[in-house]
C-alpha cells in the first residue's frame, strides 16, 4: 500500500536527519492564523512555490510569509526569460501533493530548491505534505539538508 502524502514527506525528512517538530493543526485561513497555530511569527511560516522554468522543468521557492516571488529577480537568477506557475493539477503531478500541501521533503520528483535570503535564521516552519500538518524546523538546517540555492527572489507583499 502507497504512503499518503503526509507520510511520505514525514519519512524524508526523517531520513534527511535534520532535528523538526511535527505541529498538526485544524484549518486557518491566513498567514497569521497559520503562524499562531504553529506558535511562529508570520515571517517564519514559509511557503514551499512550485514554479516551471520549461516543460518538464520545474523547481521549488522557499518563500517567507509576507513575502513574494519577485519574477523579474527569479528569472535574472535563473537566466530565463520566462517562468510560470504551473496549474494546481500539474503541482500535483510533479510533486505528489495538493497545493496548499506542498513541500520539498518527498516530492515525487527530485527539484532544486531556491531559498530567499529573507528566511529568518532560527525556527521555521514547512508545509508536512497535508492540510494542518507542518514541519518546524532550524533554517540552516532546512537549507543544508535540501541543497538550497540562497538568493535574494521575493519581494515584500
Amino acid at each position: 500500500m502507497d504512503p499518503t502524502p503526509a507520510q511520505r514527506a514525514l519519512a524524508a525528512i526523517s531520513d534527511s536527519g535534520i532535528d523538526f517538530v511535527v505541529t498538526e493543526h485544524g484549518p486557518v485561513r491566513s498567514l497569521a492564523e497559520a503562524a499562531d497555530a504553529r506558535g511562529l511569527t508570520p515571517d517564519r511560516v514559509l511557503k514551499s512555490i512550485v514554479v516551471r522554468r520549461g516543460e518538464g522543468d520545474h523547481l521549488f521557492v522557499l518563500v517567507p510569509g509576507g513575502r513574494t516571488i519577485s519574477w523579474p529577480k527569479l528569472r535574472g537568477l535563473l537566466g530565463v526569460n520566462r517562468l510560470s506557475m504551473p496549474s494546481a493539477e500539474d503541482a500535483l503531478e510533479v510533486t505528489g501533493y495538493a497545493r496548499g500541501t506542498i513541500t520539498p521533503f518527498g516530492s515525487s520528483a527530485h527539484l532544486p530548491v531556491i531559498a530567499d535570503t529573507s528566511i529568518p535564521t532560527g525556527p521555521v516552519s514547512i508545509g508536512g505534505g497535508a492540510h494542518g500538518v507542518a514541519f518546524t524546523v532550524d533554517s540552516a538546517a532546512l537549507v543544508a539538508a535540501l541543497k538550497a540555492q540562497v538568493a535574494d527572489v521575493t519581494e515584500p507583499e
